[in-house]
């Protein structure tokens, strides 16, 4: 049954433990490159992000930003580099930042935009959805949550910029996206747990299930277009066939249509 309901909702769903094979190839897959995982069980490993944390007034990003690009760079992340429903600069919200809280002191994002799990999931567009493959556990969905609340609020993102300004005319040039930045594996494999019997779209490629959404939109749309022309035409045909019938009804019955007025017919 449940099979059958997902298959309604999206014809390349698939759970996830059957698309990917780890918490790893979930990140790294999922967003095309967006990030790149680290083993951070291992201290020898240079560190990596992550996508959440409780205590406001400490940023954990900040001290892996330091470690990564020196502190000068840490200091001083006044600008928030990406560009989609991002600030300019980061600066602290107010009271009505609760979904992504953890940023509150110093965000990317207004919290209009990240007011609730709703409106992030249909702010990219219809086909960018999360839940294209029906209803997500609230575990699961939970994480997609977090990675929002990440790329719209957290200011380190923005130094992953796959294409700086210098690159503007270039194939794929955009200003949005990220790539290969370091992230922690305990998180990846956090949110492979919770979403594991979940399921999603397609090879499990976020980018690649949206062009296969509007590519499907754009094929239906036309075969809407199809139909409705041959409706017409249809339609047309019908009133033609009728309207014969009805000329030859008349005509054997001594009622033509057409016939010359009486009048004409005795100066003829």
């Amino acid at each position: 049954l449940l099979v059958s309901l997902v298959g309604a909702w999206e014809d390349t769903c698939t759970q996830f433990k059957d698309i990917y094979s780890s918490g790893t190839e979930l990140c790294e897959v999922m967003w095309s490159d967006s990030f790149e995982v680290v083993d951070d069980s291992i201290a020898e490993n240079p560190p990596g992000y992550t996508m959440w944390f409780f205590d406001m007034e400490n940023n954990p990003n900040e001290d892996v930003t330091r470690a990564l690009h020196g502190n000068d760079t840490a200091e001083n992340l006044d600008q928030c580099h990406l560009q989609y429903f991002h600030k300019e600069a980061p600066s602290p919200e107010g009271e009505n930042m609760l979904e992504c809280h953890p940023w509150k002191n110093n965000a990317c994002c207004s919290s209009e935009t990240v007011q609730s799990p709703d409106k992030m999931n249909k702010a990219y567009g219809p086909g960018s959805e999360w839940d294209r493959c029906g209803p997500m556990s609230e575990a699961c969905e939970r994480f997609f949550v977090m990675e929002v609340c990440f790329y719209e609020c957290e200011p380190a993102a923005g130094l992953y910029r796959k294409y700086d300004d210098s690159q503007e005319g270039s194939d794929g040039f955009n200003t949005w996206q990220i790539h290969k930045m370091p992230m922690k594996k305990s998180f990846c494999d956090s949110w492979y747990t919770a979403c594991y019997n979940d399921y999603f779209c397609g090879s499990g490629d976020f980018f690649e299930c949206t062009a296969n959404y509007e590519e499907k939109q754009e094929d239906e749309d036309k075969n809407v277009g199809l139909i409705a022309g041959v409706t017409v035409a249809g339609l047309f045909a019908l009133f033609g066939v009728l309207f014969a019938f009805f000329l030859i009804k008349n005509e054997k019955a001594g009622k033509p249509i057409f016939a010359p007025p009486k009048e004409d017919a005795v100066h003829t």
